[in-house]
């Protein structure tokens, strides 16, 4: 069992995708860095998630975006288009965490709620007076 937490930078506006059978998929790219001062490395890991998590990824974040991903490291080996044999390391998501903090000119997921700008103030209820002859009123 390998599994992986990544917590970095978008790198490309996530892309949603359906397969043939109508299963969302939604694939990008995190950059994450790592090491400290002169060595300092940024390593870019591309990710997929499926299904409503993918959904989500897609409708929610955009390129630049802060996340943390939690999933499964999947080794791929396929043949590029020059016949030489290459190997992709990816991420298969289990669950993602958006970071970036709440913009209000965003106009998305992390927008501030609207306000009301020309509403009138709303007035207190004006207490009534009762006579104090012992009864409580309540």
């Amino acid at each position: 069992m390998t599994k992986v937490f990544l917590i970095g930078n978008l790198t490309r506006d996530p892309e949603l995708t359906e397969t043939a059978g109508g299963v969302s998929v939604c694939r990008f790219a995190v950059a994450v860095n790592r090491g400290f001062g002169d060595n300092r490395v940024t390593d870019f890991y591309n990710v997929t998630a499926w299904r409503k998590l993918g959904e989500t990824v897609a409708h929610f974040t955009k390129k630049g975006n802060k996340i943390a991903v939690y999933g499964d490291l999947q080794i791929r080996q396929y043949e590029a288009n020059d016949g030489t044999r290459r190997t992709s390391v990816d991420v298969v998501a289990q669950d993602v965490e958006f970071l970036t903090p709440k913009q209000q000119d965003d106009g998305g997921f992390y927008d501030a709620p609207a306000t009301q700008s020309a509403a009138a103030p709303k007035k207190k209820p004006a207490l009534e007076a009762f006579d104090d002859d012992g009864d409580i009123p309540f």
